[in-house]
This record gives structure tokens, sequence and C-alpha cells, in this order.
């Protein structure tokens, strides 16, 4: 399995408040970001894989729900977070 208890933890605590810290918006976004940039992966291995690319296409939608409601609460948090991980905007 690719995405392992201790991976998750490690997510969380570089970029959560800690390693517990499951439900904060920073958090969550990363660890949307880990199952996309995996996914794409497959996508370029299995171009017709449709249960795959649906999965894809959910969580980047996600993902963007979560980063528009931290732009509206914390435009701080949100450029901190963007620039964390290399995200485009």
């Amino acid at each position: 399995m690719y995405l392992t208890k201790e991976k998750k933890e490690e997510i969380f605590a570089q970029y959560g408040k800690s390693a517990k810290d499951t439900g904060s918006a920073e958090a969550q976004v990363a660890l949307y970001t880990y199952r996309i940039q995996h996914l794409t992966e497959l996508m370029k291995q299995n171009k017709k894989d449709q249960v795959t690319e649906r999965a894809l296409v959910g969580l980047v939608g996600k993902r963007r729900k979560m980063l528009d409601y931290l732009k509206k609460v914390d435009i701080e948090r949100y450029r901190a977070i963007i620039k964390k991980l290399n995200l485009r905007k």
C-alpha cells in the first residue's frame, strides 16, 4: 500500500501542527497533494484507467475546495501552503 500510517503521520507532522493533527486545512491539502501525485503517476502508466481518472478528478476538486476555503478564511496560511507544496497559484 502506498499510503501507510507512518507516511500519513509524517505528512501531518510536516504540514500540520503535530503528527496527530489531521483536521487542519494545511494538513488535508498536503495529504490530497500526495495522493494526487501518486494517482498522476498511475495515470501516466495506464492511460485508459477510468477508475483512477475519476478518483484523481475527485481529489483535485476536494483540494481546490479546501484551498478556496483557506483563501477565504486566512490568505496568509493559503499563500504559505501554496509555497510549501509548490502549487501553481
